[in-house]
């Protein structure tokens, strides 16, 4: 068993005010089966860890918080819910996709001006 803060620390993040954030969501969403409080402590065992590795992912790469909810209840129902998670996470990429296009095309823009106000100060 883990305790909260060693969780926070060690697997999850270093900031405390996040940790509790992510943490009391967690415990929201009834996904800690095995958490334990023991003497006013909040307890997690290595399954527990796992899924909160998972919700700082799915954070990490820019899910919102209903939707990393709706992802760990379907990963929590089992395999007959991957398709749907690949789904999720198809869609992610493809606007994850679609921002860095955006923003290559204004990196373009920016050399372009960049070079044209050099060329004007070489004449």
């Amino acid at each position: 068993m883990y305790l909260i803060g060693r969780a926070g620390i060690c697997y999850i993040l270093p900031c405390p005010v996040m940790e509790r954030k992510i943490l009391k969501e967690y415990e929201s969403w009834g996904l800690c089966d095995a958490v334990k409080n023991v003497m006013g402590v909040w307890q997690y065992d290595e399954e527990d860890i796992k899924r909160l590795s998972m919700i700082m992912t799915l954070h990490d790469i820019g899910f919102e918080k209903e939707e990393v909810e709706t992802y760990m209840k379907l990963l929590l129902a089992g395999d007959s819910t991957q398709e749907e998670r690949l789904k999720m996470l198809n869609k992610k990429r493809n606007v994850t996709l679609d921002e860095i296009h955006f923003k290559e095309r204004q990196l373009d823009w920016l050399d372009y001006l960049r070079y044209e106000i050099r060329k004007a100060a070489q004449k």
